[in-house]
């Protein structure tokens, strides 16, 4: 009897141990990779799904905001108040995810006009980068979803233009401390270019900005830069009156935001993928369309590259937007009232002077007054806490609609050469099949007014289809790819040249000049080397007109070191060809123009 009970005070007191010993490993688990104790949410919570710009993940850490709040109320206590939760009060738990403005937008819209469509969002709260979006849905629902005014800020960050510092130094010292995209353009139109400036290096300035019918800055950046057109171009000397339908209209108006556009070195679809290049410093680009808080990001050093060069912050002097991050609740069916005074809370927490510090912290401007402005909002990082001077008014609905509209009349175009590696090892993995299939998902996406041509290459190189309008081009695109056959040696290196002199000879310098190469990279027989092809592609970078060369990979023995010696050359990266998610791929090279 005395046995058994030693026996079993042995086993209790090693299932004890062994408890403790997990709970401690897990404590120190968390205390090393500086993670958050599991927070489990409570059975009769009121549920809050909550949708916030990209910038909120990349910048805030968010989601430590969303768990400190959710343990709050799972331990019984208010996080607003810091009181316990009163006999009868619900706690409170916030789903939360990231998803891009514009991409959100049309799901809310869909959510109510087209119920059945693959992107349907329902929030309870959302938190666009700016408003115009919320304006938007209104419109474009034919309903009052949002309450645009209302709608309170919650983290204010300018769109500036991130330039180098010695590219805007260069550029005050002739034009005087206030630039804008007049001087900008004084620039381009120079002969000389930079040198002109004091700069040795290439005559071409090189722009960037991200899709405005996605992107939240490039939306903001398009109707600022159709009221510096309308400025200059059709009188409007108002700086506070709203862009009109008609000023947006105006052929003269569309003609100077063009002239913008052609600074453009090429598009992209996420302000991140802009950051990753902007890193490569000068050589890659002039100034870059960014929210304040991203430009902070890069000089505090946190991207994966160090610049070689401080970018600041240009605030144009013709005026500029500002994103504050609105927390907005629609009036929809799928929002009960229980969840409306839930997320109020939410955002109360939100504006509290504890998380507005983190806000600060992260490079955004607090909206709660009460927190003082500092650092890093600070010269240090390249930016003016006294700025921006000049405020653009948001337009009406249906003009930032009609802004969105009028994209493809005054956006950069593209002459685009399709290249197609069909010698033998294509064959290998079906790679060649694939490439085909990529090639026909990348002619449905591509706007009308680009220019397309096919080429193809194996022992022979061979024009398929010449360059040419792509409504006219794509029924003999689509006939040639079905008629391809993998076969022969692989001249890769002579078909890249090949194709960069046929783009020079009949591309417009106004036009975005490009390749998709779509090889598995293993050249046999070609007459260039890869030094070659990288001396050719480095000589057009430093002109007016580069050619981005996009190449793909096909194969798990894919020469992914060749490709992207050809991708870095011209500025770009190798992507790689996944069968499973082609459309993924068409989007990241058809972000480019």
């Amino acid at each position: 009897m005395k046995g058994n009970r030693i026996l079993f005070g042995l086993i209790v007191g090693t299932a004890i141990i062994v408890v403790i010993a997990v709970l401690l490993g897990r404590a120190v688990s968390n205390f090393i990779a500086g993670a958050s104790p599991t927070v489990n949410k409570p059975d009769n919570a009121i549920e809050v799904s909550f949708i916030y710009a990209p910038e909120f993940d990349k910048n805030l850490n968010v989601s430590a905001i969303i768990t400190d709040f959710n343990r709050a109320f799972a331990e019984g206590r208010n996080p607003v108040t810091g009181q316990g939760l009163r006999p009868g009060e619900r706690p409170i738990w916030i789903e939360g995810r990231s998803g891009s403005s514009g991409t959100v937008h049309e799901g809310i819209i869909n959510a109510f006009l087209a119920p059945n469509n693959a992107n349907v969002e329902r929030p309870v709260l959302w938190s666009p980068s700016v408003r115009h979006w919320l304006a938007l849905v209104n419109y474009q629902t034919g309903r009052r979803v949002f309450d645009v005014e209302g709608a309170p800020g919650t983290a204010v960050a300018p769109v500036v233009m991130a330039i180098w510092e010695s590219r805007l130094k260069a550029l005050q010292a002739q034009h005087g401390a206030e630039i804008g995209w007049e001087e900008l353009l004084a620039v381009f139109d120079n002969p000389q270019g930079w040198n002109a400036y004091g700069l040795s290096g290439r005559q071409s300035v090189y722009y960037g900005h991200t899709d405005p019918r996605v992107s939240s800055t490039a939306l903001s950046t398009l109707m600022a830069e159709f009221y510096a057109s309308a400025r200059y171009n059709a009188g409007k000397t108002d700086a506070a009156a709203r862009l009109t339908a008609e000023q947006v209209n105006d052929p003269r108006v569309q003609e100077g935001v063009r002239r913008i556009e052609n600074l453009i070195k090429h598009y992209s679809a996420r302000t991140t993928e802009f950051i990753e290049y902007i890193a490569q410093g000068p050589d890659y680009v002039d100034f870059v369309a960014l929210e304040e808080n991203d430009l902070i990001f890069i000089n505090q050093g946190k991207t994966q590259i160090k610049p070689p060069e401080k970018l600041v912050a240009l605030y144009p002097k013709e005026g500029t937007f500002v994103h504050d991050h609105p927390f907005a609740i629609p009036d929809a069916p799928w929002v009960t009232d229980e969840q409306r005074r839930a997320a109020e809370v939410f955002t109360q927490y939100f504006l509290s002077r504890e998380v507005q510090q983190k806000v600060l912290e992260a490079g955004f401007r607090p909206a709660n007054k009460e927190v003082p402005l500092a650092y890093p909002i600070s010269p240090e990082n390249g930016v003016d806490p006294n700025q921006p001077k000049t405020l653009l008014p948001a337009p009406d609905p249906a003009v930032i609609a009609l802004v969105q509209q009028s994209w493809q009349l005054v956006k950069k175009q593209a002459d685009v050469v399709l290249l197609i590696d069909t010698s033998g090892s294509m064959r290998d993995e079906d790679k060649i099949g694939q490439a085909v299939e990529a090639a026909k998902v990348f002619l449905e996406d591509q706007a009308g007014k680009n220019n397309v041509g096919l080429m193809r290459f194996s022992s022979d190189i061979e024009v398929l289809v010449p360059l040419g309008a792509l409504e006219s081009n794509r029924s003999d695109i689509l006939m040639a790819l079905d008629r391809i056959r993998a076969e022969g040696n692989t001249t890769l290196y002579d078909a890249v040249i090949a194709a960069v002199r046929k783009l020079q000879a009949s591309s417009a310098p106004e036009r975005i000049q490009a390749i998709v190469l779509l090889s598995d990279g293993q050249d046999t027989s070609s007459q260039a080397s890869l030094n070659q092809v990288v001396r050719v592609l480095q000589e057009a970078r430093n002109s007016r007109a580069p050619i981005l060369v996009i190449p793909v990979a096909y194969g798990r023995d894919a020469d992914i070191n060749a490709l992207n010696a050809i991708g870095r050359a011209s500025d770009t990266k190798v992507q790689s060809g996944d069968p499973k998610n082609i459309k993924k791929l068409l989007d990241v090279i058809s972000s480019y123009f």
